[in-house]
């Protein structure tokens, strides 16, 4: 009898932390949330002016880039998203009974702060909510207004492809009850930050979210913050790794003046630096649409958060005389013709590779990945007609020694590549 009593004792200490851990999940998943009020009744449409706020905030968000597939209409949805866990779908954001048609402004709003759907369900923060809850009101009833501004694609939402449990509304409970905090959150300013920097704090870490990409995730996908990130994240299914804004042994964006960084922004190319891969549909389809202003306040926050030092030295392997003397006659044979015999690039045409941040990453997957891959900077307003990067098909041993060449030239103190690198990024 006794026996039974202390396994009926432990089944209901088991259920009792059971609940209250249900509890918790329930309450951190519903904090901040109010409920849901009714849209008050308008007498008029919205005016010009608040739908080309709108536009350019949509555009401020790159949610065109997420929101349209290959071919299709724009905003319509239907583009798939890898992830770790599997492949979103994103969602259709026009008006049309099939996306947004039966959404109010309200329910609107509380998907960019809290994400959940028109009907309550939790969305995959493929959608970055995590990043949207710091947009204001205003701003979101401008996006809405231009979302409903949009001509109808009727075109019905696909389902998720995620692994189990990943497609289930609980686990998205638990991964918003660990990383999801409702509100602005901290942008790692002092209290007496400049207008400008805050403006730059609101649009990379809201509209922007640049740390969806730019800084690592957690095993469960949890993103990380700007200020905390340290080394480049791997883009899910992708080869490119995308560099630490702040971290000062990456890209070094705290060293160069905030013109050479807006200059790379609006146009995909600047002296020092091409822009390709992900990056290039970023560049093309949201940051060269914005203003002056609002790419000076981006680039003067992140350069807040970098360090302008550059990072201790470290003690590097010894480089072999027979590979660099191999990348040189390579860079010679293959690359000099564009790049120029000391890397210095052509201004409005080939990027210098001469303190290219590119070329001297921690990890070479970028710089291998442009050699092999090749590809085009964006076409943009400001470099209409960008010239393209062949792809160079050669051999593990012949590549290695060019990009540790390269790595160990005009300057650059950065590792040696070896053959197996080269293997593992193809």
């Amino acid at each position: 009898m006794s026996g039974i009593t202390t396994r009926w004792r432990a089944a209901l200490a088991v259920l009792l932390l059971l609940a209250v851990l249900l509890a918790l999940v329930t309450w951190l998943n519903l904090r901040g949330e109010e409920p849901l009020q009714p849209d008050p009744p308008t007498a008029a449409a919205p005016d010009a002016t608040l739908i080309a706020r709108g536009a350019y905030l949509a555009r401020a968000g790159n949610c065109a880039g997420c929101h349209t597939a290959r071919g299709g209409a724009a905003y319509a949805g239907g583009r798939g998203i890898d992830t770790p866990f599997g492949t979103v779908y994103a969602g259709n954001l026009t008006p049309d009974a099939s996306g947004l048609g039966g959404w109010t402004a309200a329910q609107f709003r509380r998907a960019l702060w809290h994400g959940r759907s028109a009907d309550g369900r939790l969305l995959a923060p493929a959608f970055p909510y995590t990043h949207f809850t710091r947009v204001t009101r205003a701003d979101a009833d401008a996006l809405w207004a231009f979302l409903r501004s949009l001509s109808p694609v009727a075109q019905a939402n696909r389902p998720h492809a995620l692994r189990w449990p990943y497609d289930s509304q609980a686990a998205l409970a638990v991964w918003r009850a660990l990383y999801f905090r409702p509100g602005a959150g901290d942008d790692g300013l002092p209290a007496n930050a400049t207008d400008q920097l805050k403006r730059g704090a609101y649009l990379v870490n809201g509209l922007g979210h640049c740390s969806a990409c730019h800084a690592p995730r957690s095993l469960l996908g949890g993103s990380g913050s700007l200020g905390d990130s340290a080394g480049s994240a791997t883009l899910p299914g992708q080869r490119w790794q995308a560099p630490s804004l702040t971290d000062p042994a990456e890209i070094g964006i705290g060293r160069r003046p905030t013109a050479d960084w807006v200059r790379l922004l609006k146009t995909g190319l600047a002296d020092h630096a091409a822009v390709m891969g992900p990056m290039a549909e970023v560049v093309a389809d949201s940051t060269q649409h914005l203003a002056e202003a609002d790419l000076q306040a981006m680039v003067a926050y992140l350069q807040a958060l970098a360090p302008a030092s550059a990072p201790a030295p470290t003690r590097l392997p010894s480089r072999d005389a027979v590979v660099m003397d191999r990348g040189r006659q390579l860079y010679a044979d293959h690359c000099a013709s564009c790049h120029g015999p000391q890397g210095q690039g052509v201004r409005g045409a080939y990027p210098a590779l001469a303190g290219n941040p590119t070329v001297t990453l921690p990890e070479p997957g970028n710089l291998l990945q442009a050699i092999t891959g090749g590809g085009f900077a964006p076409a943009t307003a400001g470099n209409p007609r960008p010239y393209g990067m062949p792809p160079f098909d050669l051999p593990h041993d012949d590549l290695a020694a060019l990009a540790t060449w390269l790595r160990a030239s005009w300057g650059h103190d950065a590792a040696p590549v070896s053959p197996v690198q080269v293997v593992l990024t193809r």
